[in-house]
């Protein structure tokens, strides 16, 4: 079969500070490919909608797929799947991804009959049977699928992570992709899963808690193949395990691999691991992500990080002793007031790192979602990206938008702007040399895409879908329950105990 499958736009955040290739994308693509299909991607992120257009015409696939990671692009998958059913009546339709997996038949609904399926679970097994289907029939016995017919069975995870590296070979302008100053940056992924249980996080339920590694062999040979010289490691939480991260920094040291790496972790992970991440320097590991999500002691518990502030702040110590640039994320409160805000200003100024702000989004197959979305202001879809307040604040929205964005300034005054231009002029004149404008264009964006009038008016835009609530409970739903790939109920006692399990 003739497949096309397609990344939607890029959300509010990703118009500054960064774009990632669509791993993801790139191995369900690798499957089908693998299964004797012929496929494209179009990554609408770096592409336009045109020349979607355009392809579909010329290439007519018989099969188009939609990857839906992030519920913000649920109406323009819709929107794209009618217009393809428009055109092309015969052309079979389906999504896949983390976000559309919790809510499938929701969504197959909404769609009404513009989407022949939606896939629930990872989708490199899932594939090559679900296209078999849809030439032959039995989509309704396919693992992990929804279609009008019904669900298939419970989906499969990948045996191996070793199996189906990224067809990044049918990738275009991928010159596009970075974060940060990494411009250009690739992806590579090490892990899939996590551990721990967050209650605002929906990884470890998609998962069931899972955790699998590729073999240091795999992943070595997978660099290899990536020729830009800036790598972001995708990973949930990035070396949990010490003799692995150390098995592939010797696999890239054997091969004398040089790059940048971006990775994320947890501060716990990093002070249990810190020889790890020291050799990890040693081969180029310039920046990390660390989800700190509040500064307080009542903040963690209520997100269940199962870290202390002490160990937070330990972490960034080691971190700058080991010359590695942090980014640290807040989550914002919706109940915060203007003092609070003003606290994580002056909490912002007093540290070198990089400090983002989200916004606590009660997400389906979270714990929260089914203790705060009864409260939702809204459905739209489309506020769904960690930007926007879709639950009630305690200060009147537009003052919360005008606090947020003025506590989001801070990062702009300490790493963007004008002053990190002067400071970044090496890196800045090195990309453009080789013709990368990206890191240079979001140094000046700013304020175009984060001010308080623009999340206002997203408020007042029309909407057409709308996500759906949560059953009702007469009580809090077990963890399994929430889990979109299940796994071997853990021991009471493992389940009290704040290490993670299933490593």
């Amino acid at each position: 079969m003739r497949v096309m499958l397609v990344h939607p736009s890029a959300l509010m955040y990703s118009e500054i500070f960064l774009r990632l290739e669509p791993l993801g994308l790139e191995r369900v693509a690798a499957a089908a490919r693998a299964a004797g299909h012929e496929v494209r991607v179009v990554d609408l992120q770096v592409l336009s909608h045109s020349l979607l257009e355009r392809e579909m015409r010329s290439f007519a696939p018989e099969a188009l797929g939609i990857s839906l990671n992030y519920l913000a692009n649920i109406p323009e998958a819709i929107d794209i799947a009618r217009q393809v059913k428009s055109a092309s009546p015969e052309c079979f339709v389906f999504f896949g991804g983390h976000s559309v997996s919790f809510i499938a038949e929701h969504v197959l609904q909404q769609a009404d009959g513009a989407v022949d399926a939606i896939v629930r679970g990872e989708g490199e097994p899932a594939v090559a049977p679900l296209l078999e289907a849809a030439r032959d029939g039995g989509l309704a016995a396919v693992p992990g699928v929804v279609c009008a017919d019904g669900r298939g069975p419970a989906p499969r995870l990948l045996d191996s992570l070793d199996e189906l590296p990224p067809a990044r070979d049918l990738m275009r302008r991928r010159n596009r992709y970075f974060i940060g100053e990494l411009d250009p940056c690739a992806s590579i992924e090490f892990t899939r899963g996590c551990p721990w249980d967050c209650s605002f996080c929906s990884a470890w339920t998609f998962y069931g808690r899972s955790y699998r590694k590729a073999s240091p062999q795999a992943a070595a040979e997978e660099m290899t193949t990536i020729r830009e010289p800036n790598v972001f490691i995708v990973d949930d939480v990035a070396f949990i395990r010490p003799e692995h991260g150390h098995g592939i920094a010797a696999e890239l040291e054997r091969r004398r691999i040089r790059k940048q790496y971006y990775l994320e972790t947890r501060s716990d992970v990093l002070l249990r691991n810190e020889e790890v991440f020291e050799r990890w320097t040693r081969l180029g590991l310039r920046y990390m992500f660390l989800g700190m999500e509040a500064i307080d002691a009542e903040g963690l518990d209520l997100y269940r990080k199962r870290v202390s502030p002490d160990e937070n702040f330990r972490a960034l110590e080691a971190a700058r002793r080991m010359g590695i640039m942090v980014a640290i994320n807040l989550i914002v409160d919706p109940a915060w007031d203007e003092e609070q805000f003003r606290l994580v200003r002056e909490f912002a100024l007093s540290v070198p790192e990089i400090v983002h702000l989200t916004v606590m989004t009660p997400y389906p197959g979270t714990e929260i979602w089914h203790t705060e979305a009864r409260q939702l202001t809204t459905r739209d879809y489309r506020l769904f990206d960690i930007q926007h307040a879709v639950v009630p604040t305690k200060l009147p929205l537009e003052v919360f938008y005008r606090e947020l964005v003025r506590t989001q300034g801070v990062l702009n005054r300490k790493h963007l702007g004008l002053r990190t231009a002067f400071g970044a002029m090496g890196v800045l004149g090195r990309n453009l040399l080789r013709g990368q404008t990206n890191f240079a264009r979001m140094l000046w964006k700013f304020s175009r895409v984060y001010n308080p009038d623009r999340q206002m008016a997203d408020h007042r835009r029309p909407v057409r879908y709308e996500l759906p609530l949560p059953t009702r409970r007469a009580t809090t739903p077990q963890r399994q329950d929430l889990y979109i790939h299940t796994k071997p109920q853990p021991s009471r006692r493992r389940e009290a105990d704040p290490e993670p399990d299933g490593v």
